[in-house]
């Protein structure tokens, strides 16, 4: 029974995270031959300020950027 974490900031919307768990579900059926009602996978939404990233919380890195 696969499980899969996947960790992302806040953001997507339902379509997205709708596709993303299709993909990754046809990913493991396809290259690791299980099946999809077997899979399981869990979206966790964490806000930018609760992630890091180069030395800084993800909102301040992105408030750095240029453009």
């Amino acid at each position: 029974m696969p499980y899969v974490n996947v960790q992302i900031t806040s953001g997507a919307t339902r379509e997205q995270k709708a596709a993303l768990v299709k993909d990754i579900t046809d990913s493991l059926a396809r290259h690791l031959g299980k099946k999809p009602e077997h899979t399981h996978i869990v979206i966790q939404e964490i806000a930018e300020d609760h992630w890091g990233y180069a030395g800084l919380l993800t909102n301040d890195w992105k408030r750095r950027q240029p453009g």
